[in-house]
């Protein structure tokens, strides 16, 4: 296939990802907000695939401004390109955020919406030596210390870095070496390019079209946080520490979402306004509470989720929406409370 005709099926594979967003609400903001996510998704995927592809010189690569499914704003996510049957030294500084963990995955976005979990290594487990620093050897052979393992379909790295207190920790720094690799990167050719674009198209479409279909099953049960169960959200790749508890929301003007539940004992919690596209809300806004920022009444956590504050509970902005997702986590919980949820009228 030559290069014009790979390009051409690239750009009109792209077309076709764009039915998709017809799935959202028909509203100016959703519509926007749709097409972007779009342009976010492809960045990031031409990036992985053509720019950070080569698993014999891998780079990790922060996921700045694209949000794929509920992307905790807590986080710090790094990402890069490996194969299973490779050998990786990851080396770094633990830094001072309040939690570390990476993990392997097998990506499959573009063919059946899976990252499926390969291996993984967290804080609890993690050796730091007494400078801060880390060495991770990633590899399907275990390793006596700081071990990841990989499979033979393992395809990239996630690292989170998650933080309780943005203004006080740092998060650490990190390098990823192959070991025992080539000296020097492959020359490109037009069967690589050939099959990047394709990859991208593929995995723009893949990712869109699953966090759609989460969205729609969400919506069966609007305005709640119930277990949908946890071996969804594992297979798309995530954190095995975490229980997730997805939602959707929508509101009436001048009505309130009001979530109430206890709080376990554990590490890190947090709470997060979507939308349609489960992706997190402005930053500079009121869209997230944590273990740290959030007030408890005792073991007791009340949210209100409305258009403006009314002066009571840790207020959430609906950032101009009236629609969206959301998602409650527990991580390293021994106890997984369901909150309780109501929609009540604000008081004019």
């Amino acid at each position: 296939m030559g290069d014009e005709r790979a390009w051409a099926d690239f750009c009109q594979a792209l077309e076709k990802a764009g039915e998709v967003v017809l799935k959202g609400p028909d509203t100016p903001l959703d519509r926007a907000e749709g097409y972007r996510y779009l342009t976010r998704l492809v960045r990031e995927m031409l990036y992985s695939t053509v720019e950070n592809a080569d698993p014999d010189f891998p780079r990790f690569h922060e996921l700045d401004r694209v949000k794929i499914g509920a992307d905790n704003p807590d986080n710090v996510y790094l990402s890069a390109n490996i194969r299973g049957d490779r050998t990786y030294r990851i080396t770094g500084t633990r830094g001072t955020i309040a939690y570390f963990s990476i993990g392997s995955k097998a990506n499959r976005y573009a063919k059946d919406g899976t990252m499926a979990s390969t291996g993984e290594l967290s804080d609890r487990d993690l050796a730091v030596e007494p400078d801060g620093t880390v060495e991770i050897i990633a590899s399907a052979t275990p390793h006596e210390k700081n071990w990841l393992p990989l499979a033979p379909d393992s395809t990239g790295l996630v690292v989170r870095q998650t933080y309780l207190d943005r203004t006080t920790e740092t998060p650490g720094r990190w390098h990823i070496e192959q070991v025992g690799g080539p000296a020097r990167p492959k020359e490109l050719t037009g069967e690589f390019l050939t099959k990047a674009l394709r990859r991208a198209a593929l995995s723009v479409h893949g990712t869109a079209a699953t966090f759609a279909y989460w969205t729609e099953k969400f919506a069966e049960r609007p305005n709640e946080l119930p277990d949908f169960g946890q071996d969804m959200f594992q297979r798309a790749g995530g954190d095995p520490e975490i229980f997730y508890l997805h939602g959707y929301w929508t509101l009436e003007p001048g009505q309130a979402w009001v979530i109430e539940t206890d709080v376990p004992d554990c590490p890190y919690w947090n709470f997060q306004l979507d939308n349609w596209w489960m992706e997190s809300l402005d930053h500079e806004r009121r869209m997230t509470v944590n273990k740290h920022t959030a007030t408890l009444d005792g073991d007791r956590l009340t949210i209100v989720v409305a258009e403006r504050d009314p002066g009571w509970g840790n207020w959430i902005d609906t950032c101009g929406h009236t629609t969206g997702t959301a998602l409650l986590r527990w991580l390293g919980a021994t106890t997984h409370p369901i909150p309780k949820c109501r929609v009540i009228d604000l008081e004019k």
